[in-house]
C-alpha cells in the first residue's frame, strides 16, 4: 500500500503561479511512477503529468506543456507540480498517483493509489 497526500493548492490570479506536493509513505516510493491529473466540476479526471521512476522521462498534457513542471525527489519521498501562467481553466482538484505499470502513463485506470486531492482555483 502507498497513501499519498497532497498539498500547496489554492486561490491564485491568472498568471500566477503555484507549486503542487505529494508526499507518499508506505512502500518503497523510487519503485512507482507518478502523475498528475486533475478534474474540473462537470468534466472527467484528465491527465496533467506524469514522471519515470528516476525522474529521466516526464510526460505532459498539450494543454501543460511549457508551463507546467513535473519534478520528484525519491530521497524525500514526494512528487512534484511546479504550474507557471495559470489559466482560469487550470481550475480543478488536482490528484497525484502513483503506478508501477510503464505503459499508459496518461489513462488513469493505470494508476494504482490516488492521493485525495487539492484544489487549485485560478481567478481571471
Amino acid at each position: 500500500q502507498v497513501q499519498l497526500v497532497e498539498s500547496g493548492g489554492g486561490l491564485v490570479q491568472a498568471g500566477g503561479s503555484l507549486r503542487l506536493s505529494c508526499l507518499a509513505s508506505g512502500r518503497t516510493f523510487s519503485r512507482y511512477l507518478m502523475g498528475w491529473f486533475r478534474q474540473a466540476p462537470g468534466k472527467e479526471r484528465e491527465f496533467v503529468a506524469a514522471i519515470s521512476w528516476s525522474g529521466a522521462r516526464t510526460d505532459y498534457a498539450d494543454s501543460v506543456k511549457g508551463r507546467f513542471a513535473i519534478s520528484r525527489d525519491n530521497a524525500k519521498s514526494t512528487v512534484y507540480l511546479r504550474m507557471n501562467s495559470l489559466k482560469p481553466e487550470d481550475t480543478a482538484v488536482y490528484y497525484c498517483a502513483a503506478r508501477t505499470g510503464d505503459k499508459g502513463w496518461g489513462t488513469a485506470g493505470g494508476y494504482d493509489y490516488w492521493g485525495q486531492g487539492t484544489q487549485v482555483t485560478v481567478s481571471s
